[in-house]
């Protein structure tokens, strides 16, 4: 099984133009975008989309340029009624809300009044507005469920703002990172990498703090942000295809008193009531006497079912079960011909790679009629499903 993961790598910090060009770069159409900022109440604005380079990396970039002056300020309220009343995409109007609530939280922490007195001022301005609810659009787009959120780099000194100079990170951005948990990489760099509102579309969409171990890298987006540094300025977004652990359990007994055909028939019962695996491995036992440890892969509901039988079946008086994961290659099954009689192959999926392995209750059918040594019909599955998988485009193993 596999998933697919949203992973920020945020090496030159966050920003709403930054995540909105990564995420068009990565996939995530400009025509939906521009679908649901049209829905907004909102004028005097327009948006560009083009392409730049920030220290020899191409980038995409996003601007929302003011085509008239902008002189109100907006409560949270404002904002939240904007959005519910707008008839945006549900998945949009939810990832939009929780941003502005995020910074909403943070203004009324810092500044020590009721959230629903707070009022924005670079925050509430209309670029970003619609920076918010761009990067919404963007996600719901792209179909992302699970987002991790890399370190985020961040520089220090001072920026003015509607109140005159403040510390970086800003106030609101050092709420936010410490009200949701978001892992800041602090430097001695002097400007403001970290914006609230790009430390608020982090927040919202981190689902998982790590990136998955085992994945593969199935697209980058990068996105260029409007400042210079020694370092390139952008935004990096992958999407991750990352290997799901099934999790299962393992019980395992040891015996030294049973016969072989016992045990055949209790690994034989085990089987038919579902077992994922049976295995009888020699063992040393106490006092020097020969046995089997007994070892069954399961899933958590059948536990019961097959101890059970163990139980029953064997001399065993105790049972070992511990959890596991299982990884397991997606598959599918073909049919093929080995001298015009029907074999199964199943062929596995590892990556773009693909291989085929004959059914052994086919081959051995097969190798019965056709009065032919079991591995010659194996063989001739095998390079029979490997010559079907060349006709569909696969690289494959044999």
């Amino acid at each position: 099984m596999s998933k697919k993961v949203l992973w920020l790598e945020g090496s030159s910090g966050i920003s709403g133009d930054m995540t909105v060009g990564a995420l068009l770069d990565l996939g995530a159409r400009e025509e939906i975008l521009r679908r649901e900022l049209k829905k907004l109440p909102l004028e005097g604005y327009e948006i560009v989309v083009g392409r730049t380079k920030k220290r020899g990396i191409d980038a995409c970039t996003f601007r929302v340029k003011l085509t008239r002056e902008q002189h109100h300020h907006r409560h949270y309220g404002d904002i939240a009624r904007m959005l519910a009343e707008a008839g945006l995409e549900p998945r949009v109007e939810e990832l939009a809300q929780r941003m502005f609530y995020l910074v909403a939280r943070a203004e009324s922490e810092v500044h020590g009044e009721p959230l629903e007195h707070v009022h924005f001022h670079e925050v509430g301005a209309v670029d970003s507005i619609v920076d918010i609810v761009a990067a919404a659009a963007c996600v719901w787009d792209l179909g992302i469920a699970e987002t991790a959120v890399g370190p985020l780099r961040e520089g220090s000194g001072t920026v003015m703002c509607q109140h005159g100079e403040i510390p970086v990170p800003v106030p609101a951005t050092v709420r936010i990172a410490a009200d949701c948990g978001l892992r800041l990489n602090l430097t001695d760099i002097q400007g403001e990498m970290i914006t609230p509102t790009g430390a608020a579309i982090a927040a919202a969409l981190q689902t998982r703090e790590r990136r998955p171990e085992n994945c593969r890298i199935l697209q980058v987006g990068v996105g260029a942000g409007e400042k210079e540094f020694h370092h390139p300025n952008v935004l990096r977004a992958f999407l991750l295809e990352e290997e799901e652990e099934e999790q299962v359990l393992v019980l395992e007994t040891n015996v030294d008193d049973c016969s072989g055909e016992q045990l055949g028939y209790v690994r034989e019962r085990l089987q038919e009531q579902g077992a994922l695996d049976v295995s009888l491995l020699p063992a040393a036992m106490k006092k020097d006497r020969p046995g089997y440890l007994l070892r069954v892969v399961c899933r958590r509901e059948q536990k019961d079912q097959l101890e059970e039988i163990i139980f029953r079946e064997t001399t065993t008086i105790g049972i070992r079960s511990f959890p596991a994961g299982r990884r397991v290659l997606e598959r599918r099954l073909e049919q093929v011909q080995v001298a015009g009689l029907p074999v199964t192959v199943k062929v596995c999926r590892l990556g773009k790679e693909e291989f085929c392995y004959p059914e052994y209750e086919d081959v051995r059918r097969a190798a019965k009629e056709l009065e032919t040594p079991w591995r010659a019909v194996y063989a001739s599955a095998q390079a029979e499903g490997g010559r079907l998988l060349q006709g569909e485009g696969h690289n494959h193993g044999q």
